[in-house]
């Protein structure tokens, strides 16, 4: 088994800052080849970041399959942690996502983070469950149950589970992950996902657009953790001198990637729309509150641009932050 990453453990200072492959921007912009992808993964490695990420939504917002992505993305790279941000686990079966997750956790040799989500209570989402045939009201003790079935398939042993919605008998799954125990399993979730997070996760990845409630939030996490949590932020920036250009091109992006109005999303998402200094003043208020990782969704019709801008003018300021200590 290898070792756990430095930059998904342990209890470094240092600020660790990752970037969400613009899947979705990818399939929007009427792209049918996706090496652009490896090639902005490529670009992040080099640039410095510390980790890429992609996203789940086969029918609400269509993207390439993320384990698919990163599966291409561990062999063209060689340091990056690899994460989902973040799969929904109620739609698949957990002997089926568990192989899948083990088998990535072997190619990228333990880069790899599974961050999972239930799915947000929408019209849109709850069609995409219908259409795969899963009962919808029943998605958060299907993924509640699916992280616990998970955890014993990745024993590398012959075991057996009994569930509400999955049962097995002496099921052994080859290869194991890379990890013992398999790839750290992060949630997102606030209000009554907190304590799901707290039993459940071993890291927790809101977008919560107040600095004081994630502040909050994160508190009741710790209070009633089982296990160490790392604390992370997922967290959209659109960077322009110019604020009322840097709005506009939010809306754009943001109204083009949800389909529904800037102000409806903004009231549940952490964004950001401004000047590259402004940007990690407010990045670093979330850290004073606790935030130890910080995976960054980039508003841009030019990706390739927007990532080495955040390079440039973001990442060197956020590397100079220390995380606070757990």
């Amino acid at each position: 088994m290898t070792e756990l990453p430095e930059a998904i453990g342990g209890h470094s200072t240092r600020l660790h800052v990752g970037y969400l492959l613009p899947t979705r921007d990818h399939i929007l912009a009427g792209e049918d080849t996706l090496e652009p992808l490896l090639d902005q993964a490529r670009r992040a490695e080099t640039l410095g970041f510390d980790s890429v990420w992609a996203g789940e939504s086969p029918l609400t917002r269509p993207r390439p399959d993320p384990l698919l992505v990163l599966s291409a993305v561990a062999a063209a790279t060689t340091r990056l942690t690899l994460g989902t941000a973040v799969l929904l686990p109620a739609l698949r079966h957990p002997i089926l996502l568990a192989h899948q997750l083990a088998t990535l956790d072997r190619l990228c040799e333990g880069r790899l983070v599974a961050g999972m989500g239930a799915g947000f209570p929408n019209s849109a989402t709850k069609a995409q469950f219908a259409a795969l045939d899963v009962t919808f009201s029943r998605r958060v003790s299907r993924l509640e149950e699916s992280i616990e079935a998970m955890r014993l398939l990745w024993s590398g042993c012959p075991v057996s589970f009994r569930g509400e919605h999955f049962s097995f008998d002496e099921i052994v799954l080859a290869p194991a992950p890379a990890r013992r125990g398999g790839p750290p399993i992060w949630l997102a979730g606030g209000g009554p996902g907190l304590g799901r997070v707290a039993r459940l996760a071993d890291g927790w990845l809101p977008y919560p657009p107040l600095v004081a409630d994630y502040a909050r939030d994160l508190a009741v996490i710790r209070e009633h953790a089982v296990r160490p949590v790392t604390p992370a932020l997922y967290a959209t920036l659109c960077l322009d001198e110019d604020p009322e250009r840097a709005r506009q091109r939010l809306r754009a992006s943001i109204e083009r990637y949800y389909n529904a109005p800037l102000e409806a999303v903004e009231k549940v998402q952490a964004m950001f729309a401004g000047p590259a200094d402004e940007a990690v003043r407010w990045l670093q208020s979330y850290v004073a509150a606790g935030a130890r990782q910080l995976v960054l969704r980039l508003a841009s019709d030019d990706h390739a641009a927007a990532l080495a801008e955040v390079a440039d003018r973001v990442l060197p300021a956020l590397r100079r932050t220390a995380a606070p200590e757990r």
